[in-house]
């Protein structure tokens, strides 16, 4: 498939579900990228908007045929290109939490789990956008691991942690 075809799929994507969290995984450094490949690949992922972005450094593996490949790219600029696409993840991933700051949401809790020296029952919603509920009783809180519930996000415990409340429940 071609980039405009891949661009059009996480389009219908969008427009199916809203706001999925479509990721991607990223090498950057393969023998012979040029600096002009490498920007094109940069606007690509912006364009795309990806939620999360796992990116790697190309590393020479001996017995490959990119390992006697001309144009091995100096580990400097491995860094270089890596630590740029780093910190576009870093703003596209927290755009994304950010657009749930004051939403209603569903969460699948885990575990309990201490943030900032608080305990946290924390879990994940469908969008997998980690949430964290304060404890206020370790025994019911335990007990709700394992289930989903309804919340209301309140903001954030950290950049990437939403901090909730219960929905109320009426009757």
């Amino acid at each position: 498939y071609t980039p405009e075809e891949y661009l059009e799929g996480c389009l219908r994507l969008r427009r199916a579900f809203g706001n999925p969290a479509i990721t991607t995984d990223v090498i950057v450094g393969f023998p012979g990228e040029t600096e002009e490949e490498f920007e094109e690949t940069r606007k690509f992922l912006e364009t795309v908007d990806f939620y999360e972005m796992h990116i790697f450094k190309y590393s020479r593996r001996e017995g490959t045929k990119a390992a006697v490949m001309k144009d091995q790219i100096p580990e400097s600029v491995k860094a270089e290109r890596s630590d740029m696409l780093l910190s576009l993840e870093k703003k596209m991933s927290e755009k994304y939490r950010k657009h749930y700051g004051a939403s209603k949401l569903s969460v699948l809790f885990e575990e309990i789990t201490v943030i900032d020296g608080k305990e946290y029952l924390t879990g994940y919603t469908p969008q997998y956008v980690r949430a964290a509920l304060p404890v206020t009783d370790r025994e019911i809180c335990s007990r709700m691991a394992g289930n989903i519930f309804e919340v209301q996000a309140e903001g954030f415990v950290t950049d990437e942690v939403l901090r909730v409340k219960l929905q109320e429940i009426t009757v």
